[in-house]
Parts: C-alpha cells; structure tokens; sequence
C-alpha cells in the first residue's frame, strides 16, 4: 500500500510536491479508507485539472518506478540514459522521487535521485520505531558508486561498479538475492496505462494483450467477464480465441482476440470481434485488465484519462470495485487522472486533488488544504465555478 509518493523537477513538476495517500482520524468514513495500526490511507484518488495541467505527469511517477526498480537491469540498453525528462527550465538540477509505502506490515521509504539520465543516488529504508534505519544507500562516488547494506547481501564490488542507468533493485532480483525478491513484487503490483516513458493511448494492439493477459490469470478473466455483462454493453458473453495475423514485416504469427456474445430476447445469437465492438466496450475491456489486476494482487492501479470512452453512468461502479471489501479484499488502492468533474459528488475532499499549470511550472494540491472548504460542501458546484482552482481560463 501506498503512503505518499513525493517529486521534483520529474517533467512538468519543477518544485517539491507530494501525493500524499493517509488521512488523520477526523474525516468521517466513507468506504474508500484503509484502516491500519497507527494511520488511515486513502483508497481512491482522484486527479482532476484543465487540458495541460501536469495531471498525468503526477502520477507517471509510479509507471516510472515499477519499471525502473523491476526492470531497467534487464531491458534497459546499456548504453541508453534512463528514459524520464526533468523540468524544460532546470534542465542541470536532480530529479528527487520518494516513496513511502507498506510491505509486510512494515513501512519502507525507497529513494531515487538522478541527473543527466543516470543514477546520483539510490536508497532503501525501513522503519524500525519513529525513524527510517537504511537497508541499503548507494551514492554516486567518481566513476562508480560507494554502497553501504544492512541485511541486504548485494555485493559490495558488484554495487560499487554497477551502471549508472539502472535499479541496484532490479540488478539484485536478477542475481537472485531473495531479499529484493518482495521489493520487486511490490512495484511489479503497479498496474498502469502510463508508461515510464509516456502514456499509452489506446490503440486496437491493447486489445491483443489484455487478451493474452486474462488466458494467463483465468480468475480476472472470470471477473472481467461478469463485470462486462453488468456494465449493460450488451454482452452476454466474451470468449478469447487465437487467431492468425499479419505482422509489420508480413509474416504470419498468433494472437489472443476477444469476441463477444450477443444475446436478443427470443434467444437468438450472434458473434462480434471486439474490432467490431463499440470504442467504449473496447476500452472497457482494456481498462478491467488494469484495475482487476491490482485487486487481485492487492496492487496499485495507475489510471490515466479513467473516463476515457466510459459512460459517466459506468465510473461509480469503477470505483465500487475498490470501496467493498467482497471486491477488493486485499485492500488494493486507485489513483486517476479524469475529465468527469462529477466524479467529484462520489468523493471527500481527501480523495481529490486538482492540477494547474502556472509559469509553465505544474501544481498540485489535496482538496482538504484549501482554507473555508467544508467537509460537507458541494465540490462538484465549486469546481465548477471555479472556485477550488484546476479549471481553464477561458
């Protein structure tokens, strides 16, 4: 579970901002609260802004890091700086990325700072009373790296002459250390439409891979199956069947292609490829993919543009998903970015916060920080009005 995530000069964010997932005790409860020990977590986050405003920069951080910590050791090239890009105007500072999350019942802080493309500094923590005690800290000495471990066995040699483009996570999974091995799990959970290196907007090939993605785990695709029936896309069924197709260079290779049922009211029947499906039953077979996957494993579902082709009628039962504990029983959290301001009539002021571009610089902020808005206020009414911020200025 995410606690907060914090960011500077990471793309369109030049300053410290933070993400932040916990709430004190006041907030009434409203569903969407994770209850632990000593604080209470937010399940569902909410980004709303104007066109531009940094709302998929602010959560790109987390596609960021599942990829950096799970696989840059491997499927980065060598020779390649580390795919981000920092603010245009402080092209020559770090890029600072923080995050505190919970992993087997104990809070950990993973620290990652870089500039040029290349690692300046990587650090794990753990708590172990009211402060953080290092699992490992790596820092960039010279040539290479000085390193520095307690109860995490990478070598020190192999750590100190490690590339400057890569996780010492991702580097350690890969020599089969185990103590990595539930690190690497935890940011393998992110489950995302965003790219480390951008978002993936749809295209008819994510039809291809969700489908392989639900044969693998028969489970989700039971439950994507069961929603897209309740959803009222008309489907009485969905069968994913291999099929042949054409590659770029023109030769023949198989692919996963979803087909749905249609059902008529005297029994009659009739087959459609998800080709021929409408662009919103498309996108909800796509977009189930991501978010059941994070249920499943109790993960982290990173959305961006949620709304995308979806019914505003169709997001409440979305976000159902991770309000009750039948459907999200591993307490699996979600955070979005969106263009359906009504979404903002499901949620409390903590679950929200609104993006603007000033200056050419990106901001962010929780809804509970604006001095005057009350608990019970309209939020909804006020962003409209332009009240709250986020809104363009037309």
């Amino acid at each position: 579970m995410i606690k907060s995530l914090r960011l500077s000069n990471f793309y369109s964010f030049a300053e410290d901002t933070q993400v932040d997932f916990s709430l004190g005790r006041k907030p009434t409860p409203s569903g969407f609260d994770i209850e632990l020990a000593d604080c209470r977590l937010n399940k569902v986050i909410a980004v709303v802004g104007a066109n531009g405003s940094g709302k998929t920069q602010l959560i790109k951080p987390l596609a960021f890091l599942s990829w950096f910590v799970c696989d840059s050791f491997l499927q980065a090239d060598p020779d390649r700086s580390i795919p981000y890009k920092p603010h245009l105007l402080h092209l020559e500072e770090d890029t600072r990325l923080e995050l505190d999350f919970f992993l087997l019942g104990v809070e950990h802080r993973y620290q990652l700072v870089l500039n040029g493309g290349e690692v300046v500094s990587e650090a794990l923590f753990a708590r172990t009373s009211t402060q953080f005690s290092y699992l490992f800290r790596r820092e960039r000495s010279g040539d290479g790296f000085s390193f520095k471990q307690k109860g995490f066995p990478f070598p020190k040699a192999q750590a100190q002459g490690l590339r400057a483009n890569t996780s010492l996570l991702a580097a350690a999974h890969s020599y089969d250390i185990k103590e990595a091995r539930p690190f690497i799990e935890y940011f393998h959970s992110i489950s995302s439409n965003v790219k480390h290196d951008g978002r993936r907007h749809f295209q008819h090939d994510a039809l291809f891979s969700s489908a392989e993605s639900y044969e693998q785990c028969p489970q989700i695709k039971a439950r994507m199956i069961e929603l897209m029936r309740e959803l009222d896309l008309g489907l009485a069924d969905i069968s994913i069947r291999q099929v042949k197709v054409a590659t770029v260079d023109g030769e023949q290779s198989t692919a996963h292609l979803p087909f749905g049922l249609h059902r008529s009211g005297d029994s009659r029947e009739f087959e459609l490829s998800f080709f021929e499906e409408s662009s919103g039953t498309q996108s909800a077979f796509v977009l189930l993919g991501w978010v059941l996957s994070a249920l499943e494993h109790g993960g982290v579902a990173v959305i961006d543009e949620i709304d995308n082709d979806l019914h505003p009628h169709l997001m409440p039962r979305v976000l159902d998903l991770f309000r009750f504990e039948h459907s999200n029983p591993h307490q699996a959290q979600l955070i979005f970015t969106c263009h359906t301001p009504e979404l903002l009539n499901l949620l409390q002021k903590h679950q929200v916060y609104l993006c603007e571009k000033q200056d050419q610089c990106s901001a962010a902020w929780r809804l509970d920080e604006v001095v005057g808005l009350r608990a019970d206020d309209n939020l909804y009414a006020k962003y409209m009005a332009g009240a709250l911020g986020g809104v363009p200025e037309l």
